[in-house]
């Protein structure tokens, strides 16, 4: 961001406080209107000269206790709830009644200061229930072949992400490419005012936060994204959930539509074979366009995920040879279905999070490559699952993990380990669904370890190996496991 102090002591709605007159007039103080802020902090350690330090109270720590720490790395003026210096202070201190909404506020007005440029950045906001960071980083890798593209960090999305992934643009770029997440009725309220984007893409909805979101429905909520659009703006949604349909076209008529179902619309993929271990090959339809192109997924999901991508770039004007060279290159982020090779054994480290519709993808995506990787070596290739409980699901949460046991069934999955709450649930799924495999609980390295050993001494030297759950479970410490035993047993990668 560039913004002068007395713009944003106007944007968040505060009273400046200066350090040695108390309360300052922004109309007449000097240093109101010569200071001009280049960034934002929440974090003492991050911050840098010419940035606004923002005191987050949280469960854990309390941002105004480290203000000094922040003044002393170079902050150059503070927001906060109370004035941290008493008065005392050696920069300017903006006080505000809730530094989270005001941050918001800030970020809105870094947003529509460049509304009237001749040339300004296209704001795409991205949501939906289960991929919705994939879709994100494809998306800004993509269009980063025609200009400059700010995007969230990682997952960065809600009511501080957000806002602070914003105002670390500079204005400059050609699209800034932001994911907003949901877990509560108002969230979306809150964060689409926030964002106003130009292009609003809604990937898919389904049994996600249900706990939070249960009493319109998730497609409800991820719908209003649509009411806050810029003048002008285009609606990119999935023809594919009849709910989010419903509750798109309650907001506005003139939609976009993608599909991977055979729906003619306008934007239309195929997953067509699989093109390497992690890789597939995807026939995408255009707006009358026809290409192939490879990119970072096998299965249906990877054709929701590369239409949706496509059907926002190709408005943007990208060509479909443009989209299909940037998907061909395009990296995934971390935890999010990256496949690395030991040996014999593929392991997918998909741990970031899980829910209802992502996991079951994931599934399907994992054993789709178990099942290609015996056809390619004329060898058995048994499929393990490391898995852990889907949070934030409510009531809704037996049922799914009952659903969720019968789909491992259905997989033929050799053996599951499971961390955390519902086992009870996806031990009755297996069972409905005549699972054969073995099931065990674990709660600690140790007890992996244990389970590995047992899958070694069963003759098991190789295979498929997923890794996915909620946040909580903190899978990536299994997978980290996994991976030092394969390569102290010599089977690192090639």
């Amino acid at each position: 961001m560039r913004l002068s102090l007395d713009v944003v002591v106007r944007a968040t709605g505060g009273t400046l406080v200066s350090s040695e007159t108390g309360p300052a007039d922004i109309a007449a103080g000097e240093p109101a209107q010569t200071l001009v802020l280049t960034g934002a902090a929440t974090d003492n350690r991050t911050a840098r000269p010419g940035d606004l330090f923002i005191c987050i109270p949280g469960e854990r720590a309390d941002g105004h206790d480290f203000a000094a720490a922040a003044v002393q790395a170079g902050a150059s003026a503070v927001l906060a709830q109370r004035d941290p210096f008493a008065g005392k202070g050696s920069v300017p201190v903006i006080l505000v009644d809730d530094t989270v909404k005001a941050l918001g506020r800030l970020a809105h007005a870094w947003r529509t200061s460049f509304r009237d440029a001749a040339e300004k950045p296209v704001v795409i906001g991205v949501t939906g229930t289960a991929g919705k960071t994939t879709v994100k980083e494809l998306l800004a890798q993509v269009l980063g072949r025609r200009g400059r593209t700010a995007k969230n960090h990682l997952n960065l999305n809600n009511q501080i992400g957000l806002p602070m992934s914003m105002l670390a643009a500079d204005g400059s770029e050609a699209f800034w490419v932001m994911e907003a997440g949901i877990s509560l009725p108002g969230d979306m309220d809150e964060l689409a005012s926030i964002l106003e984007p130009d292009i609003a893409l809604i990937l898919n909805v389904g049994a996600g936060h249900t706990e939070g979101l249960g009493d319109r429905g998730v497609a409800h909520y991820k719908a209003r994204l649509l009411k806050y659009l810029a003048a002008g703006g285009t609606a990119v949604v999935s023809a594919d959930y009849p709910d989010l349909v419903r509750e798109a076209r309650a907001v506005r008529q003139d939609l976009v539509f993608f599909s991977t179902t055979g729906r003619q619309v306008d934007y239309r993929s195929a997953y067509v074979v699989p093109a390497g271990e992690s890789k597939g090959l995807f026939r995408l339809w255009l707006d009358g366009e026809s290409v192939d192109a490879e990119a970072p997924f096998r299965g249906v999901f990877g054709a929701e995920n590369v239409i949706a991508v496509a059907a926002v770039a190709h408005r943007l004007g990208l060509s479909p040879a443009e989209i299909a060279q940037g998907m061909a290159q395009a990296q995934l982020p971390c935890q999010r279905f990256a496949c690395e090779r030991f040996g014999s054994w593929i392991a997918i480290d998909d741990s970031y999070n899980a829910n209802p519709l992502s996991m079951l993808r994931t599934l399907d995506a994992a054993a789709d490559i178990a099942v290609s990787l015996e056809s390619e070596s004329s060898q058995s290739a048994p499929f393990i699952c490391v898995l852990g409980e889907m949070r934030e699901l409510g009531a809704a949460a037996g049922d799914e993990h009952e659903k969720l046991g019968r789909r491992l069934a259905e997989l033929k999955t050799r053996a599951i380990f499971w961390k955390g709450g519902q086992f009870e649930q996806v031990a009755a799924g297996l069972k409905a669904g005549g699972y054969s495999g073995s099931l065990a609980r674990v709660e600690s390295e140790e007890d992996f370890l244990t389970g590995l050993a047992g899958l070694a001494a069963e003759g098991l030297k190789g295979g498929v190996m997923l890794f996915k759950g909620s946040r909580s479970n903190r899978l990536e410490v299994l997978f980290n496991v996994f991976k030092a035993r394969a390569e102290r047993a010599g089977g690192k990668r090639p």
